[in-house]
């Protein structure tokens, strides 16, 4: 009897392992990206800890979310540049940059998730190469329509019940909800409430989304169907939860206001 109990927990072992690799996939889902394919990509870490991800805009200036401060408060941080595993911090194409200050946006709210957008100042200009390159910023201001095919990228967590980041950078492929339906009763019901520097995408089935360790990361978005070419709209924000039905990922949007403020910081010309 001893034995027959020992091997139909054994099975049970194994067939709960084999769903919770599944569903580690398939929640989040994606896939590993190519190695350096995303070379404005930024690990920005706290005792070399991923705490949030980040877009190279300048040699100089890295964009991200500004509730990313809330994870390092009066720590100090590096950004990691050129990375694709986060293990890895010995490879030739990794630079390790101190940061001189950082820049939240001022009428940034926490606790109603507006404003979720930061500069990042570099203590040096970055070295540009193959694995490390900018990322333009948008030339217009046109909003992201609902239906619109979007990526994003990060090394957070790949699945919501386990509390690890993924070593190695994932995409995953997500579309816009619009703000009527993301701001309804089945969906956030105005908590927050989704204004229009802000962007709702997901997936349907609810098994791609950001996660924990993917803030201020960039969402790109492919503005007309007959061209390949992404555009960085949005940076990863808050949700509830990961890859949760009714409730997709936020995000901020990389609005006029958005983009006026960050040619004031960084003198960099946003718009056309």
């Amino acid at each position: 009897m001893d034995s027959l109990i020992w091997v139909l927990s054994l099975a049970l072992k194994i067939i709960f392992l084999t769903w919770q690799g599944c569903a580690c996939a398939e929640i989040i889902g994606g896939n590993v990206v190519r190695p350096h394919s995303r070379p404005y990509m930024v690990s920005i870490q706290v005792d070399k800890q991923h705490i949030c991800g980040g877009a190279l805009i300048t040699p100089r200036w890295v964009l991200t979310a500004a509730h990313c401060e809330k994870n390092w408060k009066n720590q100090k941080i590096e950004v990691i540049l050129g990375a694709h595993s986060l293990l890895e911090r010995q490879e030739e194409k990794q630079q390790v940059l101190e940061v001189k200050k950082c820049f939240p946006y001022p009428q940034f709210n926490f606790r109603r998730k507006e404003g979720d957008i930061m500069l990042i100042q570099l203590a040096r200009d970055a070295v540009l190469n193959k694995n490390v390159s900018t990322l333009e910023l948008p030339k217009s201001t046109e909003d992201v329509k609902a239906g619109t095919k979007c990526s994003v990228a990060g090394w957070g967590m790949t699945d919501p019940k386990v509390p690890k980041i993924s070593d190695t950078l994932r995409e995953a492929n997500i579309t816009i909800i619009g703000r009527k339906v993301c701001n309804s009763r089945k969906y956030y019901n105005y908590v927050p409430f989704i204004n229009k520097d802000m962007l709702c995408a997901g997936d349907k089935k609810a098994r791609r989304d950001s996660c924990k360790g993917d803030s201020g990361g960039p969402l790109m978005c492919k503005m007309s169907m007959f061209r390949k070419k992404y555009i960085y709209r949005g940076i990863v924000s808050t949700g509830d939860e990961c890859a949760k039905r009714k409730k997709p990922g936020i995000y901020t949007r990389l609005s006029e206001k958005f983009l006026k403020w960050i040619n004031r910081i960084t003198k960099v010309k946003t718009l056309d």
